[in-house]
């Protein structure tokens, strides 16, 4: 009962009022109050966390926390995870620009909103990450290099666990997203950082030209989903492709160079 309690307040609902009051509660010093429960709940690891539980004032100061230097250690050579959560699906963008995610096929197009970044990424590789709410909401970077531009699109947002992918209208592609592009060694690199229901979820936190492998890009003030697009001959995935919903650390490999 209290896991779904908190899972609904940390993905929200398709009413904008509601959405609102999860907003304002979780920010508020009575959430504060719920942290142990949330903790206990989805039994996070207190070891690895920057500060003592007590210390988190709100439930959202506790959701968006940061770990201890170290906490996760960053492959060498490699393409890394962004984040902690499950590698739900690796495939390919086929040359008419779609890919097909939990039944659905995606028009790359609209996820990105600019042709030019479209046709980069056709013949590539997409990789989904999906956040649940005991993993840790900070999304870094998956390799070294440099920013070449980021943009935000859409308003409204759909639900992006399950049932959300299966029945809203490509809300991968259509919900509110923060959109970086990265280069590595002339070839470029896209991290969609999907936003959650009715509020921007998503908040940059880097700003600087050059980024390092590992660096922190952005974090999640509510749950949501990462898809890393990579021009084609650029990877080679290094985990299982066949497998579903892979469980990953940030900073673990996920992919070779080619």
């Amino acid at each position: 009962m209290k896991k779904q309690l908190y899972k609904t307040m940390v993905e929200l609902t398709q009413n904008p009022i509601y959405t609102k009051m999860i907003k304002t509660f979780t920010k508020s010093k009575v959430s504060g109050r719920l942290n142990h429960s949330f903790s206990k709940v989805y039994q996070i690891n207190h070891g690895e966390m920057e500060r003592e539980i007590h210390e988190y004032a709100t439930l959202n100061d506790f959701f968006v926390r940061k770990l201890k230097p170290g906490s996760r250690p960053i492959a060498s050579d490699c393409v890394v995870s962004p984040v902690d959560g499950k590698l739900s699906q690796v495939g390919t963008i086929t040359e008419d620009a779609t890919f097909h995610i939990k039944e659905k096929d995606y028009k790359l197009g609209t996820m990105l909103g600019l042709e030019s970044s479209t046709q980069r990424y056709l013949g590539g590789t997409f990789m989904l990450f999906y956040l649940s709410p005991k993993d840790y909401h900070r999304i870094h970077s998956p390799l070294t290099g440099r920013l070449v531009k980021r943009w935000a699109l859409g308003k409204y947002s759909e639900p992006v666990n399950q049932m959300g992918l299966l029945l809203g209208k490509e809300p991968l592609a259509n919900n509110y997203r923060l959109i970086t592009e990265l280069e590595h060694k002339d070839r470029r690199m896209a991290m969609v950082k999907i936003g959650a229901l009715n509020v921007n979820s998503v908040h940059p936190t880097h700003h600087k030209k050059e980024v390092e492998v590992g660096e922190e890009l952005a974090y999640f003030s509510f749950g949501s989903s990462v898809i890393l697009l990579f021009e084609k001959g650029m990877i080679e995935p290094s985990v299982d492709t066949s497998t579903v919903d892979l469980p990953v650390m940030q900073g673990q490999e996920i992919a070779k160079w080619l």
